[in-house]
């Protein structure tokens, strides 16, 4: 017999091999039909796997990301099985789980699947989804393996195999279809009750431009129809919300294949936006004891050697600049770290100086694969609202704490109130990854968990996720539409420090090591602003929005009273544009509407004559007609309401 330990710490007995599914039956059979994949000693793995020693195990259904992860998963291989049944001869990359569906990189040769092509493969899916085959695992030896898929001239399996230790390979195989997998699966495809394949692209062979470019397939699987029809209507909002649309539409930003791919332009309106979040935020931080510095966009290729950027981020960063000196070498800056850490070293710090707080809104670049970019969310060059505090360790939490304060007011001024905060520490069993040494990692880990504890913060923990100087807490948001998203993080840093020698002399007159926090609330601001235009569909708060107002003059008599308006608003602060277009009043409201200008504000023979104008809000419709002064009022009282509740 073995001892089974549950999430409640209550402990059964069973026969040695029981399977998790096995378990699942003997608590309840609605249990075992909702039960989709099982943890065991910290293992995700297949419920039918038997169970051999004592073990702690938790069962996931599918409001578990785990559960999710083998039904996805399982699901991945099924659509595998349909393409290779309607394309002989289809070599297959990978297919992983993704944050909603999977997909799977194929290589059809010289047939091409086409977005009219998803409808077949979708059928002859549910076809085998019908058949509900058992997904059955097998141990392989490197030798057989390899004959398998040499057998099937299957290249890009070969390759993965060839990476692999013997003794480490599995086989998973349902109905006709036998691919390399480590797991976990699904017992069978009887849970499969609702599946949609939704597009085709291209992605290169492990994301290598100078490889061959398959074809990639995205579909997603639910246990429920319901739930299916649930998430096409929320794709098809996501699709109105998309910020390259609507960043289109309200002319904020675009992209230039001249200037470069990945290289966002921000045009007038959308630098507006941008400067007032900088405002927002510079306002904050000033009330928190933070300094301005600006630095290069390039800087010596030994300065990121030093902080280990080079050796981390080189493959992905653009190639070094060579000057007209003999070997010297310049990079556009991909981290803004190591410039701070030099500002720092200008001049002897005592322990009285510290902690000092420099912030740069500093733009960096990477170079990211044509095939990963995508409007705001990834570019090639984005500007990273950053600052690096350099405390001494008796400082540490309550730094630490403070950053999340700000966060937090951040989140609650753009009305984000659903998020997790995650602890991204290192990977427990390999630590080669990182550098710095053992004790430096326990102290910044141990720093980040307490001032999470002494916050109140319900947070989760993820091993293997932390930046390769230091663990981190990373705020995972989610939008309008439920959507997860990285934005805000801070990081502990004890490694930077040591690498660029920073020191200060302490209250004993002894030189000493200060710790490094990396800070970024809004991440980047391409992409914060990305988030932030799908969260809101573009309509902003009234605090932030480029365009406050919209003056509509009723027909091109009135257009000189309208420019009199429209003085008076600016000169108040307002920020107000004029609509003078000989159209009539109706297409101006309901192309201005589209616009999502907060007030429209509209002039004719009355307003001009009694000197008032006739307001009109989004949304809401007629408020009635003010005088000039008294809709000015109107505005800063709104905007006062929505910053003091903001305070609150």
């Amino acid at each position: 017999m073995i001892n089974i330990t549950f999430p409640d710490q209550s402990v059964r007995e069973f026969e040695a091999g029981v399977t998790g599914l096995e378990i699942a039956q003997s608590i309840s059979p609605r249990l075992a039909k909702e039960v989709l994949s099982i943890t065991v000693n910290d293992t995700l793995t297949d419920l039918t796997r038997p169970i051999t020693t004592d073990a702690s195990i938790k069962l996931h259904k599918w409001d578990d990301e785990e559960g999710k992860h083998a039904f996805w998963h399982s699901s991945a291989h099924l659509m595998a099985e349909a393409i290779e049944a309607l394309y002989p001869g289809t070599k297959f990359g990978i297919g992983p789980t993704i944050e909603n569906g999977f997909y799977y990189d194929i290589d059809t040769g010289d047939q091409v699947i086409k977005d009219s092509d998803l409808p077949k493969i979708e059928k002859k899916f549910k076809e085998l989804v019908s058949q509900k085959n058992a997904y059955v695992r097998s141990e392989v030896s490197k030798a057989e393996a390899l004959g398998y898929f040499t057998k099937k001239n299957d290249e890009y399996k070969l390759e993965l195999i060839n990476e692999l230790e013997d003794g480490t390979i599995s086989f998973y195989k349902q109905g006709n279809f036998t691919d390399l997998c480590r797991g976990p699966h699904l017992p069978s495809t009887s849970p499969i009750k609702a599946i949609k394949l939704l597009s085709v692209a291209g992605a290169y062979w492990r994301g290598d431009e100078t490889r061959k470019q398959l074809t990639r397939i995205y579909a997603i699987s639910f246990p429920k129809a319901k739930l299916l029809e649930e998430y096409l209507v929320l794709l098809e909002e996501a699709q109105k919300r998309d910020h390259r649309k609507i960043g289109k539409e309200l002319e904020l930003f675009a992209f230039s294949q001249k200037v470069g791919q990945g290289l966002p332009l921000w045009l007038p309106k959308g630098a507006k936006l941008r400067e007032r979040l900088e405002n927002f935020l510079k306002r904050v931080q000033m009330k928190y004891g933070y300094e301005p510095v600006i630095t290069p966009h390039i800087g010596n290729k030994e300065l990121y050697v030093t902080s280990g950027h080079y050796a981390k981020y080189g493959k992905d960063s653009f190639q070094p600049i060579n000057t007209p000196a003999e070997g010297e070498e310049f990079l556009l800056k991909p981290m803004n770290c190591p410039h701070h850490c030099e500002i720092y070293k200008t001049k002897p710090r005592s322990y009285k100086d510290l902690p000092i707080r420099f912030a740069e809104f500093g733009t960096v670049y990477r170079y990211e694969q044509s095939g990963e970019l995508h409007g705001l969310t990834r570019v090639r060059g984005f500007t990273q609202d950053d600052a690096h505090l350099f405390c001494r360790p008796d400082q540490l939490k309550d730094e630490f704490k403070k950053v999340i304060d700000i966060i937090l007011y951040i989140f609650k001024a753009l009305d984000f109130k659903d998020y997790v905060t995650q602890v991204s520490l290192r990977d427990r069993n390999d630590h080669s990854k990182y550098i710095g040494t053992e004790d430096n990692w326990n102290k910044a880990e141990q720093a980040i968990i307490e001032a999470c504890e002494e916050k109140g913060m319900n947070t989760i923990v993820e091993y293997g996720e932390a930046a390769f100087y230091g663990p981190k807490l990373d705020f995972m948001v989610k939008d309008a539409l439920g959507r997860k998203w990285q934005l805000g993080t801070i990081q502990v840093d004890y490694n930077l420090p040591e690498r660029f020698e920073l020191e200060y002399i302490g209250s004993d007159n002894q030189k000493h090591r200060p710790v490094m926090i990396h800070r970024a609330p809004f991440g980047s601001m391409e992409r914060f602003v990305a988030v932030l235009i799908e969260h809101t569909a573009g309509k902003f708060p009234l605090w932030l929005t480029p365009e406050q107002v919209v003056i509509l003059p009723i027909s091109e008599k009135y257009n000189d009273y309208a420019e009199k308006v429209l003085n008076f608003l600016n000169n108040s602060d307002i920020r107000a544009v004029l609509d003078d277009r000989n159209e009539k009043i109706g297409k101006k409201i309901r192309d201005n509407e589209l616009k999502r200008i907060p007030y429209l504000l509209i002039v004719g023979e009355k307003e001009a004559a009694e000197g008032k104008i006739a307001v009109r809000k989004q949304g809401e419709g007629d408020k009635g007609a003010m005088t000039q002064q008294d809709f000015v009022d109107f505005i800063n009282q709104e905007v006062e309401k929505m910053l003091s509740e903001i305070e609150q």
